[in-house]
């Protein structure tokens, strides 16, 4: 996958996509809809659905990663996805604790990487 930077409204665009949207799309989605569907994280149905392919799924599951590392960089504790738990947990990136999780060394120095390339 293409390490394409994403702004929080494309971001806020895909997640609306990802909850299904009923009706008209909204100006986010709109907005964004052209951008997301050239990288590859969006397509149109022929019914005229606009939903999230595999690309833009992993993109979310990405952030939600980093987010959940930041998160625990800035103080231990819950980590409020069980998916993100399992995959950091079983990449080293945190270790559980007697309160939940904490960011390993291996997790400090990725977060580290991927504030370096501005993400």
């Amino acid at each position: 996958m293409k390490n394409e930077k994403l702004s929080t409204d494309e971001f806020n665009a895909l997640e609306e996509i990802a909850r299904g949207i009923k009706g008209k799309p909204s100006a986010c989605v709109g907005r964004n809809s052209k951008r997301l569907s050239g990288i590859k994280f969006i397509k149109f149905e022929r019914s005229g659905a606009i939903i999230l392919t595999d690309a833009g799924r992993q993109q979310l599951f990405l952030r939600r990663c980093v987010m959940a590392l930041r998160a625990l960089a800035d103080a231990p504790g819950a980590v409020a996805d069980k998916d993100v738990a399992l995959f950091l947990g079983k990449k080293s990136h945190i270790v559980a604790t007697e309160d939940g999780f904490a960011i390993t060394e291996k997790g400090r120095e990725s977060l580290a990487d991927i504030e370096a390339q501005g993400m």
